[in-house]
């Protein structure tokens, strides 16, 4: 790949970052990006999340029989676990639909492998047609039966029912393999065999990135919830709680923010605060600058005297420590609150 490619690459997924998912969106078709979202979402077994990107999708023209089909395709690469109850959520989604008079488009069925097609040979073809040529992997002779599992009921059982193209099922593939951990390798191949299908490197680039943002959204808390807000409660547009995680010395608390709550803007008075994230997507900005968008692992050190403000993006909870820095007389003086139109224009 020469130099100019992979920076317009680079400069793509800088681009999806900044813009969001609506950046995504321009990226990838509307299709590919429900692919990414339902695929990423069973894979991480994020029930709430997969049945509201599943709703949107059939909303959107996805046919029941595609997403069933992707649910299915799941089980292959994350397992019947995930596989089982991304269906049930799929169909509990289908009937909540059916009693609000939503239509859901059932779409062709999918079809199977004639019985006299011989599948090795079959699953090899599809298989050589994805790779670009012929498996080079140890286990095709170290273990020879799993090389048989996975060209006669993968690349045939599987590939060959036609409801979605190879594309979609590599696209689909590399969202689930890039949500779970310790499958860096076969996402390497599945990366290649998905630009084989035609996907470019910068709609792979995108895909990737949003999974990223789908995990941070889905991200388990690691502190303690704790309370309501209550006496912040004025100084927040939404629902806080508070946990204070130290009682002497350096003051350390986790705040979680629901989705949509973030507090108004603020200055610290001569002592400072650091912020590190620890769940969700969230966001903050300085006055006279541009929000900075949030993930798990983002350190904000914010100086006294700055006016600035933080909380959850509007469609995950967020979390982070809010580190106060040591200083005689210092105190919070509380402002304005964000300007409504302003924080729903950041997704």
């Amino acid at each position: 790949m020469s130099h100019i490619s992979k920076l317009v690459i680079f400069c793509s997924v800088i681009i999806y970052f900044l813009g969001g998912p609506s950046m995504a969106q321009s990226i990838l078709s509307k299709d590919e990006h429900n692919i990414v979202l339902i695929s990423a979402c069973a894979a991480l077994g994020a029930q709430d999340a997969l049945a509201q990107h599943l709703d949107r999708a059939l909303d959107e023209g996805l046919t029941l029989n595609q997403a069933k089909e992707l649910l299915i395709h799941c089980y292959a690469y994350a397992g019947f676990p995930r596989s089982l109850n991304a269906l049930q959520t799929l169909e509990d989604v289908v009937k909540k639909r059916d009693l609000a008079s939503k239509e859901t488009i059932i779409g062709e069925e999918a079809t199977s492998l004639s019985p006299q097609i011989d599948k090795n040979t079959y699953g090899e073809r599809v298989r050589r047609q994805l790779v670009g040529g012929p498996t080079q992997a140890s286990f095709v002779t170290f273990a020879p039966a799993i090389d048989q599992f996975l060209k006669e009921h993968l690349f045939a059982d599987l590939f060959g029912r036609e409801i979605l193209t190879y594309s979609q099922r590599e696209l689909a593939t590399v969202a689930i393999l890039s949500s779970l951990k310790g499958t860096e390798s076969q996402l390497a191949g599945h990366l290649k065999m998905a630009e084989n299908t035609g996907l470019s490197p910068q709609k792979l680039q995108a895909a990737q990135a949003l999974v990223s943002r789908c995990r941070a959204q889905n991200s388990p808390a690691i502190f303690p919830q704790g309370e309501p807000n209550v006496a912040y409660a004025q100084y927040f547009q939404g629902q806080s709680f508070l946990q204070p995680l130290t009682k002497e010395g350096v003051k350390i608390a986790n705040v979680t923010f629901e989705p949509g709550c973030r507090n108004n803007w603020h200055i610290h008075k001569e002592g400072g605060q650091i912020l590190i994230v620890t769940q969700g997507v969230g966001y903050y900005q300085e006055w006279g600058k541009e929000p900075q968008r949030l993930y798990p692992g983002s350190v904000v050190e914010i100086p006294a005297g700055v006016k600035h403000w933080h909380g959850a993006s509007p469609n995950s909870w967020f979390s982070h420590l809010a580190i106060e820095e040591p200083a005689p007389n210092a105190t919070t003086q509380w402002l304005e609150p964000v300007e409504e139109s302003f924080y729903r224009n950041l997704e």
